[in-house]
């Protein structure tokens, strides 16, 4: 799907409790999974031990961190939403529940799906509420599933 750029906060409203985005697909390597177990000295076998977890893993090989696929999220949204609403910054400013309901196997190729459930106003700006979903090709499940806050300062 292409970028979709939203141009003013009354677009953006009108698009509430709808799907926004979702992103192209994207590989999640083994190369990305060992960075992530390096950054955050997650170096779980399941991870980064390819041939133990073809032996032993029920996954039948290794498996993203359920932390670095929720960690896509930020790049995956602005790789399919940008608003242009005349913010000067945006922040992560939290989660409400997130959830993994299923591996993501090394090789697997995944992508993003973003709703838009809330716009709140703050002083100084707008809280923004997402719902998030993070699949791996092929999955019965979802991978991640979350919602998400963000916030835009003016």
């Amino acid at each position: 799907m292409p970028l979709r750029v939203i141009h003013s906060l009354d677009e953006l409203k009108q698009l509430t409790g709808q799907e926004v985005g979702v992103t192209e697909w994207q590989v999640m390597t083994q190369e990305r999974i060992n960075q992530f177990a390096d950054a955050t000295g997650d170096h779980q076998w399941i991870h980064i031990d390819v041939a133990r977890a073809k032996a032993e893993s029920p996954y039948g090989g290794p498996i993203a961190h359920g932390f670095l696929s929720l960690s896509l999220v930020s790049a995956l949204l602005a790789a399919t939403v940008r608003l242009e609403i005349g913010a000067k910054m945006g922040i992560n400013y939290g989660l409400n529940r997130v959830r993994f309901p299923s591996a993501v196997p090394a090789g697997a190729r995944v992508r993003g799906r973003f709703s838009l459930q809330t716009i709140e106003e703050f002083e100084g700006g707008l809280q923004f509420t997402w719902g998030v979903t993070v699949e791996a090709e092929g999955a019965p499940k979802p991978s991640v599933v979350a919602e998400w806050i963000t916030r835009q300062y003016y």
